[in-house]
Parts: C-alpha cells; structure tokens; sequence
C-alpha cells in the first residue's frame, strides 16, 4: 500500500492532502523523513506525522458533531483559540472534518476516520447538498435574492446556483433556508452581504443524507455506518463509486436516481 493511501485510510488527510504532508518533510517512516510518494508500506513500519505516531488503519466510521459558535474548525490556531478537536470527547478516536464550519457558524459537522471518505464527501462534483437555517436582518424579497438562485461572481470566486426559501420574517429579522453544494469560504455571508443583507446567525442542518437532529450543542453521536452506506446507494450512488467496501448487510435494492436540477425557490413549479 502507497504511503498516501495508507495516511488516508489512518484518517490523516485525504489522499491528496497526505501527498502535501509527505513533500512537507513532515511524515517520517522508521525514523526517516519521507519524500518518496510511491513508497510502499508493510504492517510492521512505524510512522510519524509531526513526530506523532500514526494510527493503525481502521474500519471507515463517520460522526455528526452539532459545532457551537466560537470554535474553529482546525487542529491548531495560531491565535490560540478554541478548535472543534480539542472540544471533542476524549474517547473519540482521531477523526478529522469533512468541510468547515467558520467561527461564527454552528450547526452539523461530520467527522471520519477516513481521508478518502472525507474527500468523497466534500467534492461538489459528487452532488452532496448542504442546508442551512440563516437568520438575516431586514426582510427580503425574492427578486432581492435572485442573483443567488442564479449564480454569481465575487471577485475570483464564482458561486453556484443556490435553493432558497423564505420561511418567516419579524419586524426586525427573517429566516431562510438555503441549500448549496459546494463548501467555499464563507459562501452564504459572502453572497447575501453582496445584494445587500447581513447575516446574524447561520445553523448547518443537513448535509447529504445526514440530519443535525437530535443534536444540541456540543452533542456528538456515530452514525451507523451501514445505514450510512444504505442511504448513499438509495441516491444512486453506485458501489463502485463509494470509497470503501459495502457492508455485506447492506443491499441496494431500493435506489433512486440522484437528484436533477431543483427549482429556485421550494414550492415554486419548475
């Protein structure tokens, strides 16, 4: 097994991270630092990340972890701030997040053991959508809002068509839901401050087939891994597509295609 693959499966990096890590001069393997990518690994090598021993590889297990405000989604700050990993249960195993959560953001992160998972979860190109309750000052309309059910540009960065819908105003404040597939930094800030709204909370609640519920704050809950990989073969994943072996226990005889294009606004008829 490539050193690579192996630091993925031992829920390091994804595989494309852990090549980074490796020409970093940061993992070493018995005793020397590694730059070679093809190197092979056999059962008995000891390996290093950052002088740390790295874990056998396990079994591909996923959390669902209910982020509060105030944590950043890193290993290490250097402005000492509190991390999501240093709030975690300390029977948890080493786990690292799919996507992030800014500081000022709460709600659903996932969490593996697995490098390959995580990357397959995280690309846009495999359709996983994310949700998000929004909490926004003013009261918007839906022309105010269509250029993000469209599409658009900010600066370098080109955001794609987003689902929204208006689910309550107030004299003071509205909520919406949005759902997007991509991860980009600070994506829905970014996107309604540029037609004109400020966000004062934002609470991730789904991502993929995954819910938040039952969650509250700082409540952390495995998810069975075989109902897991039942509910991605019923979006019309196909075994060959998934990351990791099916569970023998798992049978896609209920599959449904993955979702097409979705209206811009819920309720509204295509």
């Amino acid at each position: 097994m490539r050193i690579a693959k192996y630091l993925a499966g031992a829920g390091i990096a994804s595989r494309r991270e852990s090549e980074k890590l490796i020409l970093e001069g940061r993992i070493k393997v018995n005793g020397k630092i590694v730059n070679n990518l093809a190197l092979q690994i056999s059962p008995n090598d000891r390996i290093l990340f950052d002088d740390n021993p790295v874990p056998k590889i396990q079994k591909p297990r996923i959390w669902k972890y209910y982020k509060p405000v105030g944590l950043i989604t890193s290993t290490q700050d250097e402005k000492n701030r509190p991390t999501v990993f240093s709030n975690l249960p300390p029977n948890l195993p080493k786990v690292i997040s799919v996507g992030r959560l800014d500081i000022n953001s709460e709600g659903l992160l996932l969490l593996t053991n697995n490098g390959d998972l995580k990357r397959f979860l995280e690309l846009p190109a495999n359709g996983f959508d994310r949700t998000y309750r929004v909490r926004i000052l003013g009261k918007p309309t839906e022309k105010r809002l269509e250029p993000l059910t469209k599409g658009l540009t900010i600066g370098k960065d080109v955001f794609a068509p987003m689902t929204i819908s208006i689910d309550a105003t107030s004299k003071a404040n509205s909520w919406l839901t949005i759902t997007l597939r991509e991860g980009k930094n600070r994506e829905i800030r970014r996107a309604l401050n540029y037609v004109g709204l400020e966000v004062n909370r934002l609470i991730r609640t789904s991502y993929g087939p995954v819910n938040l519920t039952p969650l509250s704050r700082n409540g952390v809950q495995e998810i069975n891994f075989k109902a897991f990989a039942s509910d991605l073969l019923k979006l019309g994943y196909k075994e060959s597509e998934l990351p990791f072996k099916i569970p023998t226990t798992v049978h896609p005889s209920k599959r449904v295609t993955k979702q097409g294009p979705r209206s811009k606004y819920r309720g509204k008829k295509k």
